[in-house]
């Protein structure tokens, strides 16, 4: 089995455009599109972000507007 489930961590929308800064309808514009990561639904009611893959997400948009390819 791979990475222990207790430690996972997760974003939710507040957390995302709170973090990102920008509304809800871009954050699920941009996964319809497949510029950011797919969300993961929790429960019937509940959908969040994995943090590694929001965080390597925003690490390979920082470098690309520094002109550098993600590793």
């Amino acid at each position: 089995m791979g990475l222990n489930q207790a430690t996972q961590q997760f974003y939710r929308l507040p957390q995302l455009k709170a973090l990102l800064g920008v509304s809800r309808s871009t954050i699920w514009s941009w996964a319809k599109q497949g510029q950011f990561p797919k969300p993961i639904k929790l429960s019937a009611n509940v959908t969040a972000w994995k943090a590694s893959d929001v965080e390597a997400w925003a690490q390979a948009r920082i470098e690309a507007s520094q002109g550098k390819e993600a590793a």
